[in-house]
């Protein structure tokens, strides 16, 4: 049976890959283009219940869908690496391409559920204890800003993600790679992720966090990372 080959097996797994990212992907998006503005405008007792009742269920969906997002992205780069040979992969235009796009969804999921799950607990404990007539807890708001900035953060590197996903099978942009080149072009995406982690994990205020503060400077540095990204691939390879 077709579904039984490995061109049906990765055809499986691109579509649970599909499923799981448009549920990641579209609840990164209502947390930070809905939420995150109502959060901001309404009542404190409003937002209290919010936290308590509706964000808990709605990180649970984004917590899931992005573990099986990564995880069937694995699977299919590892299909593919498997059918070309991993020189022949990372000799073509589709590896790199593929791999971008892979490599900034790690690091999605990984902001995920090291920086935006753990804070937010603390966020959703503080609104249960302070309901209840508890005590509020003290790191709770810096909490809760970090979480915000790396949420503004995804949703920034899912734009330049989406885009080498999709142009993995569909632009080619370079038949061949040399040595030299596949080491500049991965010294760069690691400089550039690198720059955009630290950028989200230290401090809280201020200098490249700046875009990050509004829905339009969020998208407008997705889309110039994506170009950034676009030309040094341009240029190297």
């Amino acid at each position: 049976m077709h579904i039984l080959s490995v061109e049906g097996l990765l055809f499986l797994l691109r579509w649970i890959h599909f499923l799981a990212g448009v549920t990641w992907i579209g609840l990164l998006y209502y947390f930070n283009f809905v939420q995150v503005p109502f959060f901001a405008e309404t009542d404190p007792g409003v937002r209290s219940g919010a936290i308590q009742k509706l964000v808990p269920r709605a990180l649970l969906w984004f917590r899931m869908s992005a573990a099986m997002t990564m995880l069937s992205g694995i699977l299919i780069i590892g299909g593919r690496m498997s059918q070309m040979g991993g020189v022949a992969f990372y000799d073509s235009s589709y590896g790199w391409l593929i791999t971008t796009g892979g490599l900034l969804g790690i690091v999605m999921g990984a902001n995920v559920w090291g920086v935006i799950w753990p804070n937010q607990r603390v966020v959703i404990a503080n609104a249960v204890q302070t309901a209840s007539g508890g005590q509020a807890i003290p790191d709770a708001a810096a909490r809760g800003r970090r979480a915000f900035l790396a949420s503004r953060t995804n949703t920034m590197l899912s734009i330049p993600m989406l885009f080498f996903m999709g142009a993995a099978s569909h632009l080619t942009l370079f038949s061949g790679a040399t040595a030299g080149a596949k080491m500049a072009m991965l010294l760069c995406l690691a400089l550039v992720v690198v720059l955009v982690e630290v950028n989200a994990l230290v401090g809280t205020k201020g200098g490249a966090k700046k875009p990050l503060e509004t829905i339009g400077g969020t998208i407008l540095a997705g889309f110039v990372l994506t170009l950034i990204l676009y030309v040094l691939i341009e240029v190297i390879f």
